[in-house]
């Protein structure tokens, strides 16, 4: 093997272009490909940056031209040549108007064939990847991914450093806290029997900073949550956590915005509009089903409750007189590409999302066809075509049930099917929206007992005071989510800033006062000096990166990711440990054979 004795990298294979014919330059990096003509061989050597051909003849120096013969895909290789403009150029890589014609050629390194080709859009199979992530991350979009990270971070920093925000770091090793997600425990070897919990984000400390009297906070923080992982949810992730002094929600919604458009046009060149469009919690799941609804297309949801509530069809009546609602969507002029097995699949589609059925009334060439027609009167039929404004071309889907969120849940994902099955999904139609006013409080099955729907600390909203304590159904808070193309980018809310008010969310959620005070006494005791009105958002870096490299989940712009049941491929952890570690935290575990499980 060569060394790099002497030798100096003058530029990245991908920004050589045909104005720097004449130089002489060294570049570094992996064969991508060799091609022996015989008396003539290419190489395709690529880094970070993109592609460049080398270029060798037998008629110079025979050395180079035999150690180029032997040159193998993902060989790392050094070279000196002098750039010149191509023959046969090509539009396929932007450095295609030149090639390197090759003086000195140093080989660095071999390597063995890799278990999948690095190229662009792999169609390698996804645990493959990851447990060779390292080759992985070698491929151009990969590293797109991560580049766009790069660049979305160091924007981060420098709009808020700009806007007079402080980076602070908060601890990583933290007390657990009830509500919200489960914690990843630590054990302490020094306070045996006792555990640190990996923050689920730094939300006390960083309200504690607002009460130190640091004014404007930002970190790029590592949080933790030990929950069930879906295409846009890791066990650890990144935020851009911020947090506000002296502000409402106005205030916080302005910066978040400036940031945003900031962001896009200088990663990718989009201009941003704003300011962007509000809409309250009640009303995004009306009329989108989701409290993250995607406005780049319609189809949206129409209550016909009041048509339905008497009609002779159970299904509809049913669930009315049983507490719920019976809504539609109006896949507007798409009746022909739905034929009636599609149409079936969405039946099974939306039962996924614990509805019973789906109904529907197909529009075509003249043609009506429908499931439930025949059980409901005329006049009930052409109320309800009235109410989804429907004309010929159209297909009208219906779900009903007794519980209003799983309408709301099925039609709203029925909905995004429809669209993602029309190709109405533009990832470059960026349609940014604030969804506002969330409820204070969510009803929890598993515990009985109504539980914050964001965290603890969430202000209601002024008018919602009274209650928190007495009508937990009807208390909104001042809290508001900053969505895109149906994904939530962050969410964030004014923190509760009155010793008072704190006191009766804590009996709200079911503490008592001792509880309270044990669980988050540090943060009770701050408040009595003087707390300023603050608050604050948190984005998930990975989610915003994902839109922005136009990934299909967050695993794809994150260097190392873990798979669907929490663990990593790559270095098959999580694992055991020996006994001594154990013996040193004071710990015993209980071994059980573990259950092979798929992504």
């Amino acid at each position: 093997m060569d060394n790099l004795q002497n030798f100096h990298r003058t530029n990245y294979c991908g920004e050589l272009r045909l104005s720097d014919a004449g130089k002489t330059v060294s570049v570094c990096g992996w064969v991508q490909r060799q091609r022996d003509l015989g008396g003539l061989i290419f190489v395709d050597l690529r880094d970070r940056t993109g592609l460049v051909q080398l270029s060798f003849d037998d008629s110079t120096d025979k050395a180079i031209f035999e150690k180029a013969s032997t040159l193998r895909s993902e060989y790392v290789i050094a070279a000196t040549g002098l750039v010149r403009e191509r023959e046969s150029k090509t539009n396929k890589i932007a450095t295609g108007d030149i090639e390197i014609y090759v003086s000195e050629l140093r080989l660095l390194a071999k390597a063995e064939t890799p278990p999948f080709e690095i190229v662009e859009n792999s169609k390698a199979n996804d645990m493959l990847r990851l447990k060779y992530r390292y080759l992985d991350l070698r491929r151009p979009d990969m590293q797109h991914a991560i580049a766009t990270r790069h660049k979305v971070t160091k924007i981060c920093r420098d709009y808020f450093d700009e806007q007079g925000f402080l980076e602070i770091e908060t601890p990583m090793l933290t007390k657990s806290t009830p509500e919200g997600a489960r914690d990843y425990l630590v054990p302490s070897r020094v306070h045996p029997g006792k555990f640190y919990a990996l923050p689920q984000s730094p939300q006390q400390y960083k309200q504690l900073l607002m009460l130190s009297g640091f004014d404007r906070y930002m970190q790029i923080a590592r949080c933790f949550r030990d929950e069930d992982l879906r295409a846009d949810r890791q066990p650890e992730f990144t935020q851009i956590d911020l947090e506000m002094s002296f502000v409402n929600e106005d205030d916080v919604m302005a910066i978040q915005e400036g940031f945003l458009k900031r962001v896009f046009k200088e990663v990718l060149d989009v201009d941003v509009q704003t300011p962007f469009l509000r809409m309250p919690w009640r009303e995004a799941m009306d009329r989108f089903g989701s409290d993250k609804p995607d406005l780049r297309f319609g189809f949206e949801l129409k209550d016909i409750s009041d048509i339905v509530k008497d009609c002779g069809f159970g299904v509809f009546s049913g669930a009315v007189q049983g507490g719920g609602s019976v809504r539609l969507i109006n896949v507007n002029g798409h009746a022909a590409d739905f034929p009636r097995k599609k149409i079936d699949k969405l039946g099974e589609f939306v039962k996924t999302y614990k509805a019973k059925g789906l109904a529907w009334t197909r529009m075509h060439d003249g043609q009506v066809t429908s499931s439930y027609q025949k059980f409901l009167t005329e006049e009930e039929n052409k109320a309800i075509l009235e109410r989804a404004g429907a004309k010929d071309g159209d297909l009208i889907l219906i779900v009903g049930d007794v519980k209003d969120e799983v309408v709301f849940a099925a039609l709203g994902a029925l909905r995004c099917e429809c669209a993602k099955q029309l190709g109405l999904l533009d990832p470059k139609d960026f349609k940014f929206l604030w969804v506002t006013e969330f409820p204070m409080f969510e009803y929890s099955e598993e515990e009985g007992r109504y539980v914050a729907m964001h965290h603890p600390f969430t202000a209601p909203m002024d008018e919602d005071l009274d209650k928190l304590e007495t009508d937990k159904k009807n208390c909104r808070a001042k809290a508001y989510d900053i969505v895109l193309n149906g994904t939530e980018l962050g969410g964030g809310s004014i923190r509760i800033s009155v010793p008072e008010t704190q006191q009766a969310m804590f009996r709200a959620l079911g503490f008592s006062d001792e509880d309270a005070q044990e669980r988050f006494g540090h943060l009770i005791n701050a408040f009595k000096f003087g707390a300023p009105p603050h608050g604050g958002l948190a984005y998930g870096l990975d989610r915003l990166c994902m839109l922005m490299a136009g990934a299909e989940s967050i695993r794809d712009v994150i260097a190392f990711p873990k798979v669907q049941n929490a663990s990593e491929p790559m270095t098959n952890c999580p694992d055991f440990v020996d006994d001594k570690q154990l013996d040193d935290l004071s710990l015993a575990v209980t071994r059980r054979e573990e259950t092979s499980e798929e992504e």
